[in-house]
């Protein structure tokens, strides 16, 4: 899939795609001579630069958003789709949030699993489908507790994507689900332990290149590394 000058452009749909990992996802993409449909909620000046497909005013957490979205891209055949749109909220045991962790589960679980179903119609055998989940959605590597609403919330995202993998096989079409590693970008107020999301980026589309059905549903680090469920 995608990358060298010996095949032909590739299609790519970006979620999240207006800052930090997202954006760093089109850049790349689109340096290597594969077409963008950047998806996002509002544009940023970084990625209306890039002059590539934009579709912008989509709340992927609402099903109406989604159809909207199917609607606008016409049947366009994808040839990868990367799940990246999130949200964290950080909290403890004293001072959970109900509400919080509910809209964590519906942005980060159950809306990349509601679009990657409106979307497996426009792939075809051979896609690729990433869904952006974290280390913190490990059970077993969970040493540090708390941040309970996106922890838990990328763990239903990790098990979605599990049954992604089995679901879509006879189809053709491979799942990856990928950690970035620690990234410096808004979501972690720009920690400086943080890695440049390009950096993170070039080892996460060495993941989805890498993909095949049958490493299909499995959860790597951006490095390589297959993380412990």
């Amino acid at each position: 899939m995608g990358g060298n000058g010996e095949e032909l452009m590739e299609t790519y749909l970006v979620t999240g795609a207006n800052r930090g990992i997202g954006l760093a996802y089109c850049q790349q993409l689109q340096a290597r001579g594969d077409a963008v449909i950047a998806v996002c909620r509002q544009i940023s000046p970084e990625l209306e630069s890039l002059g590539v497909q934009l579709e912008a005013g989509i709340e992927l957490s609402e099903q109406s958003s989604i159809d909207e979205l199917v609607r606008r891209l016409d049947g366009c055949p994808l040839d990868g789709v990367i799940l990246n749109a999130g949200i964290l909220h950080s909290m403890g045991l004293e001072d959970l949030d109900a509400e919080a962790i509910r809209r964590q589960f519906e942005v980060n679980a159950l809306a990349p699993l509601l679009l990657a179903r409106a979307l497996v119609p426009q792939m075809p055998q051979g896609s690729k489908l990433a869904l952006m989940t974290s280390r913190m959605g490990s059970i077993d590597d969970n040493s540090s507790g708390g941040s309970y609403g996106y922890r838990m919330s990328k763990v239903a995202l990790n098990i979605a994507g599990k049954s992604l993998a089995i679901d879509l096989k006879p189809r053709g079409i491979a799942v990856a689900i990928l950690h970035p590693g620690l990234v410096r970008t808004g979501m972690i107020r720009f920690n400086p332990s943080g890695v440049d999301p390009s950096d993170a980026v070039q080892g996460l589309l060495a993941r989805i290149d890498a993909l095949t059905l049958e490493t299909s549903g499995s959860f790597w680090h951006a490095n390589g590394q297959v993380l412990p469920w």
